[in-house]
């Protein structure tokens, strides 16, 4: 099986897919391509114009919640809970982790201080439900890596670059959720789904979004609080 990943550098849903396809075990190539000047072939294999797009054998298959589900169906080492019950649930929290993306778009996007503030009230607002969700651990289900994990390797990387800006105290006394988030970014197949001048690319895009966290990042230097 011929396997190609249409990805942008920064897509949090690319990185999803790319640590998916890492943690079964396949070999994969990855192509990049600039969303902002989108070439006609890359239209052609996605009606929505959006990363990623993964090529089987050929046969493209874009938006990567269908993307996980088919690598999941179709290759060895499940990600997912062996019952119905626990799959739907686990389906219901990768949906949080995308609503929790949507937040995280707004959070750099906004350009006054009050919005900027709800949006970091809302954010918190929804690590304090995944707190009062998470077990065990390691992981979101235990020890196991789940797909559900999948997911929130990407979202919890903004936070990375975020933190270099400023301590906005959106995982404040979240001991279980700033565990997990530690034990992801140690996962290699999550370290892996991004390249190494990540940091610096993402740092790039906030400070062009001419946003209240753009002024806030053009007041530090990267590695600075």
């Amino acid at each position: 099986m011929m396997l190609q990943l249409i990805s942008h550098v920064l897509c949090p849903y690319v990185q999803r897919a790319a640590i998916m396809l890492t943690e079964k075990g396949v070999e994969f190539d990855r192509t990049n391509i600039d969303l902002a000047d989108k070439p006609a072939w890359f239209l052609d294999i996605s009606p929505l114009g959006k990363t990623p797009v993964l090529i089987v054998d050929g046969f493209p298959i874009f938006e990567s919640a269908v993307i996980l589900e088919y690598l999941e169906e179709t290759l060895p080492n499940p990600l997912h809970p062996d019952t119905a019950l626990a799959r739907a649930e686990h389906r219901a929290w990768m949906e949080f982790g995308s609503a929790i993306l949507n937040d995280i778009a707004g959070f750099y996007s906004v350009a006054d201080a009050t919005s900027f503030d709800e949006k970091v009230c809302a954010l918190r607002t929804k690590f304090l439900r995944l707190e009062a969700e998470l077990r065990v651990g390691p992981y979101f289900d235990g020890d196991r890596f789940r797909l559900v994990d999948v997911v929130f390797g990407p979202v919890f990387r903004y936070f990375d670059v975020f933190d270099e800006i400023g301590d906005f105290g959106i995982f404040t006394g979240l001991t279980r959720v700033q565990a997990w988030r530690k034990e992801l970014e140690r996962r290699p197949s999550v370290r892996t789904a991004v390249t190494e001048d990540y940091p610096a690319l993402l740092r790039d895009f906030i400070q062009r979004r001419a946003s209240y966290l753009s002024v806030l990042a053009g007041k530090t230097s990267p590695g600075m609080v």
